[in-house]
C-alpha cells in the first residue's frame, strides 16, 4: 500500500481491448477493491490518453494508455478482525494458512479490511513478527489475490528471519497446481527466464522486462484435457507473478487469468486457477522439516472435473 501518492499507466494490450476501464483497473491492481476503483473514476483520477475517463462503463481499445493516481491514504491504521482461519498447523512459532481465493493478503489501498493480515491479527493477537512492520505483521512471504493455497506466518522475530532465509536459499519447499491453456507435447519442463516490470504496463511483470532477476519454474503435465492442461508446479525462486508469467511466457496462460491471459472463458471462471497445494520448510526451532499439503478448491476442482468430463 503506497505511503504517498503513487501513479500508474496501463498500456492497454489486444487481450484487454473491448474490456469496461473498471474491470480492467480491477485485474491490474488486484490488490485494490474495485469499489474503490470507481470512486477513482468518479473523482476524475483516471485518465485515457491524457482525457479524464468520464465513465466506468468506458470500453478501453488497443494501444490505450491508462493513468491511474491512487491518493495517499489519509490515515493508516490496520485492524484485527474476526475473520475464520484454515488453519492447518499451529505452534509458538508458526501458523500455516490455506488462504482461500479471493482474499488479499496485506493491506492495500482500497483494501484496509477483509485481508489475511487482518484476520491473523485477531488470531494472534501480539504474537507475530515485526520485521515487516505493520503493514504485514507475520507476512514472509504472500500469493496473489486470486491465488489460493497454503501461506506461512511468523509468529516472532526468530522465526521470521529463519523462514524468510529459506525462501532467500531457495530451500523451501512450494508446490502449486493450476489448469491452463493448451496442450503440452512434453511431460515436464523449466522456464528458466528472468523477469522484471513490464516495459508497458509497470502493474504487471515481463520475461525481459525492467530490474529483471533470475526466475526458475519448473512443470510436469498431470492431465491432458483437450485445449487444456493440468499442471505441477514447483518454484525455485519468488518473484512476482512468476508462475503466471512464466506459463504465458511458452503460450500456456493460466485459465482465469484476464491479466496475462484472454479476460474471458468458457466456464465463468474470475481469477487464475492456481493452488498453492504443497508448503515445506524447516522448523525455525526444532529444525525439523515439515511439509503440509492443502486439497483443491471447490470451484478448481469444478472445472477440473467438467474438463474431465467433455476433454
Amino acid at each position: 500500500m503506497p505511503d504517498k501518492e503513487e501513479i500508474y499507466d496501463i498500456t492497454i494490450d489486444e487481450n484487454m481491448a473491448g474490456t469496461r476501464i473498471d474491470l480492467v483497473l480491477s485485474l491490474s491492481l488486484a490488490d485494490t477493491s474495485r469499489s474503490y476503483l470507481q470512486k477513482l473514476i468518479t473523482r476524475g483520477l483516471v485518465k485515457i490518453n491524457g482525457d479524464v475517463c468520464s465513465s466506468k462503463k468506458l470500453k478501453v481499445e488497443t494501444g490505450d494508455v491508462v493513468r491511474v493516481t491512487v491518493p495517499e491514504p489519509e490515515e493508516l491504521k490496520i485492524e484485527a478482525e474476526n475473520i475464520p482461519l484454515d488453519i492447518v498447523y499451529e505452534d509458538s512459532d508458526v501458523l500455516v494458512v490455506n488462504k482461500p481465493k479471493g482474499m488479499v493478503v496485506h493491506p492495500a489501498a482500497g483494501n484496509y479490511t477483509g485481508t489475511l493480515v487482518n484476520a491473523v491479527m485477531y488470531h494472534c493477537g501480539d504474537s507475530l513478527s515485526s520485521i515487516n512492520g505493520v503493514i504485514r505483521p507475520g507476512i514472509v512471504h504472500r500469493i496473489d489475490k486470486d491465488t489460493s493455497g497454503l501461506l506461512m506466518i511468523a509468529k516472532n522475530d526468530n522465526a521470521h528471519r529463519s523462514l524468510a532465509a529459506q525462501l532467500a536459499a531457495h530451500s523451501s519447499t512450494r508446490g502449486y497446481k493450476a489448469i491452463v491453456y493448451n496442450a503440452f507435447s512434453e511431460d515436464e519442463g523449466t522456464v528458466d527466464k528472468p523477469i522484471g516490470r513490464s516495459r508497458r504496463n509497470r502493474l504487471k511483470q515481463a520475461v525481459g522486462g525492467l530490474n529483471e532477476k533470475e526466475a526458475v519454474t519448473h512443470y510436469k503435465v498431470l492431465e491432458r484435457l483437450g485445449k487444456y492442461t493440468f499442471l505441477e508446479l514447483r518454484l525455485e525462486t519468488g518473484r512476482t507473478h512468476q508462475i503466471r508469467v512464466h506459463m504465458t511466457y511458452i503460450n500456456h496462460p493460466l485459465l482465469g487469468d484476464g491479466v496475462y491471459g484472454p479476460v474471458r472463458n468458457p466456464f465463468g471462471v474470475e481469477g487464475q486457477l492456481l493452488h498453492a497445494y504443497l508448503l515445506g520448510f524447516i522448523h525455525p526451532t526444532t529444525g525439523e522439516y515439515m511439509e503440509f499439503r492443502a486439497e483443491l478448491p471447490a470451484e478448481f476442482a469444478k472445472v477440473l472435473n467438467r474438463l474431465r468430463t467433455t476433454g
